[in-house]
């Protein structure tokens, strides 16, 4: 673990950073350093996927599952839910309704586009947006971006948290997975994409709305930009490369 020990935290319970946006300009503060809780009142929409970012060793890696649940029916098991944004350097996975999601990462684009691929801020103009805008306001998902970094998580209410522990996860698997991962953390020497999958591995075990067509996505600190080498794209279970849905 290389001398450090993972703590409780992150979006399914125990300490987090959060940031609130304050006043009409959406400028963020950092709040106080307090329990947070992603509930499950979006209902269904949240049991389509199961998405984890975990963070060791300089690299970042989110990891999505493939199964689109409709009801009680798997409509799509190899669909994609993590993206990547900004040249390369930002990886995006959702939670909730498929097109909901897809208008979120296009305007979240935008944003880094703006500013220059600052996530943070970038996370701040698309939560106050997602907050104040009539049509934004009834779009049904969850988004875990990341960078080299940081990641964060960003819900429909306008919150924008950091979790304290390198590990983020939402989802219906999220709490198996975000248990894992803290577990494999603390107890092996295995590299941020192995962290992910295995704990995705772990949460299609338990959760019924998620399967092991896993999509890993990672970002490494360095140079990055239009001529930078395309990154790897980790394969699903079977060896195939996930469609895109």
């Amino acid at each position: 673990m290389g001398g450090r020990r993972a703590s409780r935290g992150g979006a399914w319970g125990g300490p987090s950073r959060r940031y609130r946006l304050h006043g009409p300009d959406g400028v963020a503060g950092e709040g106080a350093v307090e329990s947070s809780r992603v509930s499950h009142e979006h209902g269904s929409a949240l049991r389509a996927t199961t998405i984890l970012a975990v963070k060791r060793g300089g690299s970042v890696a989110v990891a999505g599952d493939g199964q689109v649940t409709v009801g009680d029916v798997v409509m799509k098991q190899r669909a994609t839910k993590v993206r990547r944004l900004y040249h390369d350097q930002v990886l995006v996975g959702f939670a909730g309704a498929v097109a909901d999601a897809f208008a979120l990462f296009d305007k979240f684009e935008r944003n880094l586009d703006k500013h220059q691929g600052q996530l943070l801020r970038a996370a701040v103009e698309l939560g106050k947006e997602w907050r104040t805008d009539r049509y934004l306001r009834r779009l049904d998902a969850m988004l875990v971006v990341a960078d080299a970094e940081q990641m964060l998580l960003l819900t429909g209410d306008g919150e924008i948290i950091e979790p304290d522990d390198d590990v983020c996860a939402i989802g219906s698997g999220g709490p198996f997975a975000h248990a894992a991962a803290l577990a494999l953390l603390a107890h092996t020497d295995l590299s941020a994409a192995e962290v992910a999958r295995r704990g995705l591995e772990i949460a299609a075990s338990l959760c019924i709305y998620t399967n092991d067509a896993i999509t890993v996505q990672t970002v490494e600190p360095g140079p990055a930009g239009p001529g930078a080498p395309p990154p790897e794209v980790a394969k699903a279970a079977d060896g195939t490369e996930p469609a895109t849905g």
